[in-house]
């Protein structure tokens, strides 16, 4: 699905490159996360993705194809919702399909069904203002959805939600995830959240960015919160958190 061949990237600003000659692939319909310090480059791998930032050497791929060729692109949501405050609810999600240039109709139909899917149809004529940080961020993933995009970039997109929101909807992700067959790239600092989510677990530990360490989550889907007891989950968790505060003091 996502294929990375010897890709290099330089901020102008920066006396050296961020990310150096890095290949690493992600395969259909998994649930990826990529963890790191903070800086290390993770949004700007997203970046790169989305065409936001041009590659100085090397290719990326997406399903086969040179992402510098591709008229359609990813599916991103970031950390915060970016829902328009002056449209409805139902007007947020059509934005996608309105780049798209798909008829009112079938506009309207798509977004009815997937707010029946994610529990909202009654806010369709809601505004955003009027949404619990949880229900907008269903609200972000689910415009995101109708962009029809194989693949998924989820940029951190819980991290400002009280814990309790954050795993509801951490669930509600594994569900839609399992629905849908998409593939999913993920950022986050929270370690357990990964654990929760991925099969795979991308694990960033130098700077420059010339390789990822890769780590499969030893958990069967569907996932619950108990098997985050398990002793191999324990050690996992306490391995890579390990990891991340020796990175933090090399910083």
């Amino acid at each position: 699905m996502l294929t990375f061949e010897h890709v290099t990237f330089q901020y102008a600003e920066d006396p050296a490159p961020i990310i150096s000659d890095l290949s690493f692939h992600v395969t259909p319909e998994s649930f990826v996360s990529i963890i790191g310090a903070s800086g290390c480059g993770k949004t700007t791998i997203f970046r790169l993705i989305n065409k936001l930032l041009p590659i100085e050497s090397g290719r990326i791929l997406v399903s086969g194809q040179d992402i510098s060729q591709m008229k359609s692109d990813v599916g991103y949501m970031p950390q915060k919702d970016l829902l328009f405050p002056w449209r409805t609810i139902e007007k947020n999600l059509w934005l996608p399909m309105e780049l798209k240039k798909l008829s009112k109709k079938e506009m309207a139909r798509r977004s009815a069904a997937i707010l029946e899917e994610i529990g909202l149809s009654d806010y369709k004529d809601k505004y955003p203002k009027d949404l619990s940080g949880g229900m907008r961020q269903r609200i972000s993933f689910a415009r995101t959805l109708l962009t029809d995009a194989d693949l998924m970039l989820l940029d951190e997109p819980f991290s400002a939600l009280d814990s309790l929101t954050k795993m509801s909807m951490q669930e509600w992700l594994l569900g839609e995830w399992e629905r849908h067959h998409k593939t999913i790239l993920f950022i986050t600092h929270d370690v357990e959240e990964a654990i929760f989510l991925s099969d795979t677990i991308f694990v960033i530990k130098e700077k420059p960015i010339t390789a990822l360490e890769m780590i499969k989550v030893p958990l069967p889907y569907p996932r619950n919160r108990q098997q985050l007891k398990d002793p191999r989950i324990l050690d996992l968790k306490e391995s890579l958190i390990s990891q991340l505060k020796a990175q933090v003091m090399l910083s």
